[in-house]
Formats: C-alpha cells, structure tokens, sequence
C-alpha cells in the first residue's frame, strides 16, 4: 500500500473513532425536565434528556475496545499491529497443518500399489475427494458421465484401464480426435455404414447389410477402430461393438459424428495435482469398474 493510501486510512479511521467520542459526549449532556421545544399533536413533546450513564459507559467501552484493536492488529494503513497477525499468516499455517496431516496419510499409504489401494478405506475417501473436487465436473459426481464424458463405472476404456493407464490419463491428459469423413464418402458409402455401425450388437440385423457395412468399414473405419470394431486403445478409438456411445448412439448420433466429427479433450493434471493425489484418484477411479469393498463402504457411508 502507498504512503498517501496509508495515511488516507490512517486519517480516516482515527477521525471516526474521534468524531463518535464526540457525538457520544455531545449527547451525555443536557438537562432533565428540558424541552428542545419540538411539539407534535399539541401535547407531544421532545425532551433533551441525556444518554443514561450505564449507555454512555457501553459506548465507551466499544471505542476503548477499537483503540486496542487497532494497536495489535491490522486496521491503520501499513501499521500491521503489535502482534504481527495477518489472514495470510493464518491461512497458511492452516494449510500447513492440513498439508502434514494428509502427508501422514500419504506415507502410510506409500507402499501401495493401486489395486491395494482400490481396497483401502482411507486411500478411497482420498481419491473420492479428490475426484469431487477436480473430476465431478465433468464426468459427474457419481462418475457416470455424460454426452462427451467417458463413463467411468463401468469396464470400457477407451485409452485403457489398468492401474498405469489411468494414472497416465490423470497426469498428462487425453486428446481424442475423430475426423469429419463424411464430405468425402459417397451416399452409398454413408448409407452402408449407417445401416451397420449404429446397429452392429443387434444380432438380427440383416446379414446383407452386415456385410455391406463390414465391407465399407474396412475401408473406412478400420484402420483407428480395428477390423474386428473393437478400438484402439493406442488412439483412444472407442469399440463400436458394443453399445456404449461416447457421444450419441443411433443412426442420428453416428450420422452425425461421420458428418462433422468428434473432439473431445482430458485436460492433464500433473500441473494441479501432486503425485500421491493422482495415486489415489486412479485407485478410487480404478475401483468404480472392479467393485473394491473400500469403495462400496464409501459410497454407503455418503450423507
């Protein structure tokens, strides 16, 4: 703060503690019985009586009580007080105190490999606050997702779901692209994958447009999805056999992402979170699609 901004408050603030000394002694006086000669519906009068003496002496103890403060803690311009107290002080040993306990908490937990973590108490309630705080907002706060946010419930994975894998797209992030090729496929090519992709579980599709579609996916689709429709997991390419849509399913939904294409972004976390955080968020994540009892007992224990 500038010297004329801490002379400015300093000023301030010591004018207001005056001028309050002031009006308080300004109205301790006065003569009981005394009209001020203000009269209102003819017999209504106005007395100028005194503040009562047990008044006064409160109103004094605030001001006294003001003068103290301000001499041991911050409140005039640049002087920080006698005792040298801040709110930034006070934060961070506050946080300095959270930071120790939770690193007691991490060095127990050290030796620990992720699926022993998946059925740990402690390493769960972890992770799940740190999921709740920097995850939730995207794939919700049950981790089911949403239109363009993986699922994390179940077991389909489109870069992966071992331990490593996870703490991999935890810490650098994901980036999946899938390109808009529908300008450049005929209306044949386009109806053929339509009527196969969005309907290849459903065991009575026609074996005719089976094959149609198996043919132009080969074509098309099979160098990131794989021949069989599976993914890759390399790419982040998602399994089209198997009913889970990343973004819409159904004709419509892959009408569109053949047409205009996909783009969805996991933002990296190495710059946010510390290792041990990132541990144990994978391992509750980890959890969510292997039925940990740490994560049952966590979940049952919410409010």
């Amino acid at each position: 703060m500038s010297v004329f901004w801490s002379c400015f408050i300093i000023v301030i603030t010591a004018g207001m503690i005056v001028g309050c000394l002031w009006l308080l002694f300004a109205n301790a006086r006065g003569t009981p019985g005394e009209s001020t000669g203000h009269v209102w519906d003819d017999d209504l009068r106005e007395w100028n009586n005194p503040l009562p003496r047990w008044w006064l002496n409160l109103f004094i103890l605030t001001v006294v009580f003001a003068v103290g403060y301000l001499v041991f803690y911050p409140g005039l311009g640049n002087f920080g007080g006698r005792l040298g107290w801040t709110s930034t002080k006070q934060m961070q040993a506050r946080l300095d105190e959270i930071t120790a306990k939770r690193k007691a908490v991490y060095a127990s937990l050290a030796g620990k490999d992720i699926p022993a973590l998946a059925k740990d108490a402690a390493a769960q309630s972890l992770g799940r606050a740190v999921f709740l705080n920097n995850c939730a907002g995207c794939h919700g706060a049950d981790a089911r997702g949403a239109v363009g946010f993986p699922n994390l419930t179940d077991n389909d994975w489109l870069y992966g779901g071992e331990p490593e894998q996870i703490v991999e797209t935890v810490t650098h992030g994901r980036h999946g692209v899938m390109p808009a090729i529908g300008a450049a496929l005929p209306p044949e090519a386009q109806q053929a994958l339509l009527d196969f992709v969005p309907y290849w579980s459903d065991a009575k599709l026609d074996p005719a447009r089976r094959e149609a579609g198996m043919k132009q996916f080969a074509l098309t689709c099979a160098p990131c999805h794989g021949a069989d429709g599976k993914g890759n997991i390399a790419l982040g390419a998602p399994n089209l056999t198997d009913d889970i849509w990343l973004f819409k399913g159904g004709r419509e939904g892959v009408q569109q992402t053949i047409m205009k294409g996909r783009e969805s972004i996991m933002p990296a976390h190495e710059s946010i979170l510390s290792p041990d955080e990132i541990r144990m968020v994978a391992s509750y994540v980890y959890s969510l699609s292997h039925g940990g009892d740490a994560h049952v007992a966590v979940q049952d224990s919410k409010p």
